[in-house]
């Protein structure tokens, strides 16, 4: 056992129902092993509201800290062990951007309702729950594009093309039905393109990360390893989906993991998606040959380490640690966003 270690051991001793840390999946395992709660972005969020620390330490990027903060109590604290682990994806939607382009797309008295994956800023999230919109993760994204269908003519889904197509593949959303936006510095290039009245507008960004995989990728795997099974995330791209055997947010990675582990592990299988978790996952079930089907290393997951983790820690003991604070303007509208996905996920399939 490492010094750093012992270190953050004895922090959390001395602060016991103090101090929770909350981990996402894909941080290494130096950081997971001190986590109290270990999660995807649904699981977590679903968490927040039941931790009843006084400090939550939330070892992720910088919007999981935001949403995490908009769903504490008064007297609750968000620590981010590294502020600036970004995400490039939550980049890609700029709120003001956001709100132009629907502001363009409401001016034709069609229903737009916005919905965003949770890999948001606040601010769009704040836009999203003013136009009456709500976030998504990838394990509940059919269930709230559903959501958001039945009660508008039109859904625009942000800021991930590709889970937006995936997930409309899941629901069988015809593709006539489906567009991606053409988006420049005033909002759409073309505000009177037809194409802009179909069920499901897309908004052109991506995960760098999980955009790295391709086809390719899993032919190569197949010729490898003949006889694998290859799973991914639905962040790939549609043709990496469509090559798999399976696709799923990142608890159903670790639940089919789990299964092929326990009832055909002489099958090697491949998963698409950040490599701390394969790694994982190969460590847990060792009977099991789990690969991954590319390099894919989140470098701003990678920001938070166990020696950053533990000078968070010991900021809160000094009392020299600064929560996170959501803007207050910001603060009603983006709680709605997500507190409406947390409400429809608990009343419908």
């Amino acid at each position: 056992m490492s010094g750093t270690h012992r270190a953050i051991a004895a922090i959390k001793k001395q602060l016991g129902p103090k101090l929770c840390i909350m981990g996402h999946h894909y941080q290494n395992d130096a950081v997971v092993r001190h986590c109290d709660i270990v999660g995807d972005s649904l699981e977590l969020a679903r968490r927040v509201p039941d931790v009843d620390a006084a400090h939550i330490v939330f070892c992720g990027v910088y919007f999981m800290g935001e949403s995490a903060a908009l769903l504490t109590r008064p007297g609750q604290g968000v620590h981010l062990p590294d502020p600036d682990a970004d995400c490039i994806m939550s980049r890609m939607s700029p709120a003001p951007l956001a709100r132009k382009v629907l502001e363009q797309l409401s001016a034709t008295g069609r229903k737009v309702l916005p919905l965003a994956y949770v890999n948001t800023t606040v601010a769009l999230k704040a836009v999203v729950g003013e136009y009456g919109g709500a976030v998504c993760t990838s394990a509940n994204a059919a269930t709230m594009l559903r959501w958001a269908l039945e009660q508008s003519d039109s859904v625009l889904f942000l800021p991930d093309k590709n889970l937006g197509e995936n997930t409309a593949n899941a629901l069988g959303l015809d593709k006539s039905q489906r567009h991606v936006l053409r988006l420049c510095s005033r909002g759409l290039q073309d505000p009177a393109a037809p194409e802009q009245a179909r069920k499901l507008l897309l908004w052109p960004g991506c995960c760098a990360i999980h955009a790295r995989f391709k086809p390719q990728d899993v032919a190569r795997m197949r010729a490898a390893h003949p006889g694998c099974r290859i799973i991914a995330h639905p962040e790939c791209r549609q043709e990496v989906i469509n090559a798999c055997d399976g696709a799923g947010s990142t608890s159903f990675l670790i639940q089919e993991a789990a299964r092929v582990a326990a009832a055909t592990p002489s099958t090697p299988l491949v998963i698409g998606t950040e490599n701390n978790l394969v790694h994982r996952l190969a460590k847990r079930h060792p009977d099991c040959r789990i690969l991954s089907l590319g390099q894919a290393l989140c470098p701003d997951m990678a920001k938070v380490t166990e020696e950053k983790l533990l000078q968070q820690l010991e900021r809160i003991v000094n009392a020299t640690a600064v929560p996170l604070e959501v803007p207050p303007a910001l603060l009603a509208p983006a709680r709605l966003s997500l507190t409406r996905m947390l409400d429809a996920c608990a009343r419908l399939p």
